[in-house]
């Protein structure tokens, strides 16, 4: 089926540590807030780390600096809310048949160009051309769906796609950003990637660029004006200026010297002196990657990682928050579930296996494995140990991260053998060809928010596909395939809870943590809210709820008498 690998794109990476939101501890008097009313006007600067490429969305791919300022500058036909749903945003409206395999979009008529031009349906159509193109920077995963989508366009305002199956992760395919044919058409293809436009982009965004910020012939900023004709809620903020810098200490600097008002990224090598800023809110949220110790179930030379209640033990035998507090500076949360918290989909009410080395032995014995009577520290039955290697990156975070998880499971009897490696090994030389017995990874999903696992764990991906544990569950599967193709997302739900219930009771491979993001902003901007992470650039999905304060929001008051 032509939608099957589609949708997840499972990369081994480099675990990226990041800020856990701390909350800041009041010292001193009693402060009582005032809430001050949200009021237009103002300019919000904010340092981003990194340098402008080119302020195109079919260039940004690779370019974390350049996704945040088109972030505000482009919209797509559809967008997600905080919790991952989907919602118009140049579309007016939106439906699909009852099979999920036709989709009909309205624009919305008060929809403009930044330089005033109508949107019309064949902006959508050209841009998802040139996505399909040589000069985009998509994936080819996203190309390849797009290459078999028909496309209808029905009238300046209105589109049909027409999809060769039913795909319900299908709209978050409609929020990539829109391009003005009227500016572009004429650029050749070979030509798009220096095209002046990008330099000088033209959006439906919230904000419309206005100038660059040039210093010894370097760009070193950007400056935004808000979009007086956007077609949803008009910003508060009238201007947004990004500064570049080189790292997030740097942005630390000109935040303590005023030059900015929001740090981009808070990472734990500048935490401390973060925290001892008075004036500088943080706010967190866990970014798509998950961190997990995948099993594989059908190598026969550890054909005992095929019970489920010795996995179960494994996961007992685990201290996944020392790996948190030791080696990620804090900066995660244990995970327990394949489908990232703060989705949707994901279910809250999915079992909590605690670290419990006393319970992880008792259940080992239970299935017959002892110490040997004669002395030794590893477990057997049937004359066999119970031993395996674990492949794992070779950096330097990484192999801390498996010589712990080796010592924990070698205080339950388990003998974990390390075999560092590459990234690009691990994924060709292990994963891929289902050579490794046990392996540390980290998952990095797509930048959109529909949490289909599919790809990952259902049984029709063990053999080339995917499903590097080669997990067979046919219950999981069949909820998998149901929920990847109706458009209900209450059914959707029930379905997912349902696969997630019988993961953590199988547990195919270990949920570790999730990484946070932290973002630093001045006290006096308020509104911000900080919604669950798809990309490091959805900071900025409520902006236009932003606003700022022109004095202290605050007031002291003595603090009472004993």
């Amino acid at each position: 089926m032509l939608m099957k690998r589609l949708r997840w794109q499972i990369l081994v990476v480099v675990v990226t540590l990041v800020l856990v939101g701390v909350l800041l501890l009041s010292q001193g008097p009693v402060i009582t807030p005032i809430l001050p009313q949200a009021a237009s006007g103002g300019v919000y600067t904010e340092g981003l780390v990194g340098a402008m490429g080119r302020l195109n969305p079919l260039l940004d791919w690779n370019n974390s600096a350049d996704r945040d300022v088109d972030r505000l500058i482009y919209s797509g036909v559809m967008r997600f809310d905080a919790r991952g749903m989907p919602e118009t945003d140049l579309a007016e409206s939106w439906g699909t048949t009852a099979d999920g395999t036709v989709y009909n979009f309205s624009l919305r008529p008060n929809a403009v160009w930044h330089d005033g031009t109508p949107v019309t349906s064949d902006d959508v159509i050209f841009t998802i051309e040139l996505m399909k193109s040589s000069a985009s920077f998509y994936p080819a995963d996203v190309k390849e769906l797009w290459s078999k989508v028909e496309i209808i366009r029905l009238n300046d305002r209105a589109l049909q796609f027409k999809i060769p199956e039913p795909y319900a992760p299908f709209l978050d395919y409609m929020t990539f950003g829109v391009l003005p044919k009227h500016l572009l058409e004429g650029v050749p293809l070979d030509q798009i990637l220096n095209a002046d436009f990008n330099l000088k982009p033209v959006g439906t965004g919230p904000f419309k660029f206005d100038h660059l910020l040039i210093d010894n012939g370097q760009i070193v900023g950007v400056v935004l004006v808000r979009n007086e004709q956007y077609h949803l809620q008009k910003p508060f903020i009238e201007q947004v200026i990004f500064k570049y810098y080189a790292t997030s200490a740097d942005t630390l600097d000109a935040f303590q010297s005023g030059d900015v008002a929001g740090v981009s990224r808070l990472t734990d090598d500048i935490l401390p002196q973060a925290l001892e800023e008075p004036n500088l809110s943080i706010y967190t949220s866990r970014l798509p990657q998950m961190g997990f110790v995948l099993f594989n179930l059908n190598n026969p030379e550890v054909a005992f990682l095929q019970e489920a209640k010795l996995r179960r033990a494994l996961m007992l035998g685990l201290n996944r928050q020392r790996l948190i507090d030791a080696f990620m500076a804090g900066q995660a949360i244990p995970l327990d579930s394949p489908i990232l918290p703060g989705s949707w989909a994901h279910y809250d009410g999915v079992e909590k296996i605690p670290y419990d080395a006393d319970m992880a032995i008792a259940l080992l014995k239970e299935l017959g494995y002892t110490l040997p009577a004669d002395g030794g520290a590893v477990r057997v039955k049937d004359g066999k140990p119970l031993a395996f290697n674990l492949v794992h990156p070779d950096d330097e975070v990484h192999t801390k991260m498996a010589e712990s998880i080796q010592e924990n499971w070698a205080k339950i009897g388990v003998q974990v053998n390390l075999v560092p490696v590459s990234y690009a090994s691990l994924q060709t030389d292990y994963l891929a060809k289902r050579t490794y017995q046990a392996a540390l990874v980290e998952l990095a999903l797509p930048r959109t928010p529909d949490p289909d696992p599919y790809p990952f764990w259902h049984q029709a991906e063990a053999t080339g596909g995917q499903n590097y544990s080669q997990w067979d569950n046919r219950s999981a599967s069949e909820y998998l395939e149901q929920a990847r193709v109706t458009t209900d997302f209450g059914l959707r739900a029930r379905l997912y809870r349902n696969f997630q219930v019988i993961f953590a009771r199988e547990l195919p491979s270990l949920p570790l943590y999730v990484p946070v993001y932290s973002y630093g902003v001045n006290n006096t901007v308020q509104g911000v809210q900080m919604p669950p992470l798809y990309d490091t650039s959805d900071r900025f999905l409520l902006i236009p709820q932003w606003y700022l304060v022109t004095r202290r929001a605050l007031e002291q008051t003595p603090t009472p008498a004993p």
